[in-house]
């Protein structure tokens, strides 16, 4: 039985087999239950607004590019007040996609062939199945690396002084019980 990814909340389905040599424009607009369930997912207190406007056009031979930006307003709790912090994320997003039984992926893959990477340009080709590409998860993706783990309100400061009563009390703790006073 093969297993399911869980779908993005802005799941978007791309169809590629017989895409424009020009590309196909694709924009995501978040609705009010899309938004919800990212901030839920992504451990944020808010999404305020999600787009996503993408190019998905050919690349080499079968593969496809889809390049692009995600912009979103969120709020997170700052993490030493936990009080809500206002964030923009304007974050580009650029993926390589090869078909699973491509001669280029399946040697390149597997070792009996190369492929060249640019240390500085876009990640290795991910491949895919059938004949579309969930390019609303891959925008999720950019836009989940885009949040800032610590969110700090300004002029937030961490009052040391409970860690330190904390500590205090783990160590006369341990000294009971190894019997030193």
């Amino acid at each position: 039985m093969q297993h399911e990814e869980p779908k993005s909340p802005v799941s978007f389905l791309a169809h590629v087999a017989r895409l424009p040599h020009s590309g196909l424009p694709v924009t995501i607009e978040a609705d009010a239950a899309q938004r919800a369930a990212l901030a839920s997912e992504h451990g944020l207190l808010s999404v305020e607004n999600y787009r996503a406007d993408l190019l998905v056009s050919p690349w080499k031979r079968h593969g496809v590019k889809v390049a692009g930006k995600v912009e979103a307003d969120i709020t997170q709790a700052c993490v030493v007040s936990l009080d809500p912090v206002q964030a923009h994320i304007d974050e580009p997003v650029e993926g390589l996609f090869l078909p699973h039984d491509s001669k280029l992926g399946r040697l390149g893959f597997e070792g009996g062939g190369e492929i060249l990477l640019d240390a500085e340009g876009p990640d290795a080709p991910e491949t895919f199945e059938g004949d579309s590409i969930d390019v609303g998860a891959l925008a999720e993706q950019f836009f989940g690396l885009a949040i800032d783990p610590y969110p700090h309100k300004p002029g937030a400061v961490l009052d040391n002084g409970g860690e330190e009563a904390a500590e205090s009390e783990f160590q006369r703790k341990l000294k009971s019980l190894l019997g030193k006073s």
